[in-house]
């Protein structure tokens, strides 16, 4: 095992991250199959939205504050809380006196203390998170978590851009230059986040090369978390209903890469790379344009054309009863 990957801290959490799109739930899936890592099958999502809003829940030694940080996390992820924690249930009334019981006064310390217990009744010593934005966010989570690791899953832009065209109205993301300046930002502020890191602590990892050299690639990961490599992390045995992430319950398929070569015409190829060109070169990925950068006038055009579609469905979709 590479020493240089060895950090201080060997239960430390472990944070799956990257835009969003690019294979993360796949890799949450095959790290789940680890024996001593825990990591709930959804998206928390309540770690920033807890963190910007700390002042408003007072003094977390007294327990019916606790019990409002619990109910903050309900109602931003219900479904996580409720159907996405297989090593316990979400009672708040039970955990918020558990975890006062346990001098969890702090915010962190309470975020951890749930995910801890349900480790625990996973049978898990350690547990981890997969929620991609969380990329853009690795200094706050750092502050919570100084032991934290960090993996971040690079997939080709423009296979992104396909699949964020696939779940569009959910994503907002209407034409290949507004794909590319999303993908971008992720990856600019992911790795804007992860300067000065140690090699313990953060780990790059591509999409492509995990489907092409899948055993290399989880070798390699497993040393970074400081975990014994298993041929177990490639099993697809399901632990929730297998219609809410299909692909992910299926072996992983080498074939999945490139698809944007002929699903994407000429002009979303040469708009996308007008716009993350560099950034496509510098993680390895070849162009096919000379992607030079777009006229003011193209620029416009295209994020015309993102926010009218963006605002049309936005006003299309049903209201919640």
């Amino acid at each position: 095992m590479n020493s240089t990957f060895l950090p201080p801290d060997k239960d430390g959490p472990v944070f799956i991250v990257g835009a969003p799109r690019s294979g993360t739930t796949m890799l949450q899936y095959r790290l789940r199959n680890l024996p001593r890592i825990s990591l709930p099958t959804g998206e928390s999502h309540f770690f920033i939205p807890l963190y910007r809003n700390q002042a408003r829940f007072g003094d977390l030694s007294r327990v019916e504050n606790i019990r409002a940080v619990l109910d903050a996390m309900h109602t931003q992820s219900r479904d996580f809380l409720e159907t996405d924690l297989h090593g316990m249930r979400f009672d708040p009334d039970l955990l918020a006196r558990e975890l006062h019981a346990q001098g969890r006064h702090t915010l962190p310390a309470i975020v951890g203390g749930l995910f801890e217990k349900n480790a625990r009744g996973e049978g898990k010593a350690r547990w981890g998170d997969k929620t991609p934005y969380y990329v853009m966010h690795m200094q706050k989570l750092l502050e919570w978590f100084p032991g934290a690791r960090f993996v971040h899953l690079i997939r080709d832009g423009r296979d992104v851009a396909l699949s964020l065209f696939g779940r569009r109205h959910d994503f907002g993301v209407y034409n290949a230059y507004f794909a590319a300046e999303y993908w971008e930002s992720y990856i600019e502020k992911g790795r804007a986040e992860a300067r000065g890191l140690p090699p313990w602590q953060y780990l790059e990892l591509r999409y492509e090369d995990l489907l092409a050299q899948p055993e290399e690639t989880m070798r390699t990961l497993c040393a970074f978390l400081g975990e014994d490599y298993s041929a177990q992390m490639f099993e697809v045995t399901p632990v929730d209903d297998p219609g809410k992430t299909p692909l992910v319950h299926k072996p992983l398929r080498a074939d999945n890469t490139g698809k944007w070569r002929v699903e994407m015409t000429h002009a979303q190829i040469r708009a996308f790379e007008s716009v993350a060109g560099n950034t496509l070169r510098e993680l390895g990925y070849e162009l096919l344009t000379p992607a030079r950068p777009p006229l003011l006038v193209e620029k416009a055009a295209y994020r015309l054309h993102n926010q009218t579609l963006a605002r049309y469905w936005r006003h299309r979709k049903p209201k919640a009863a």
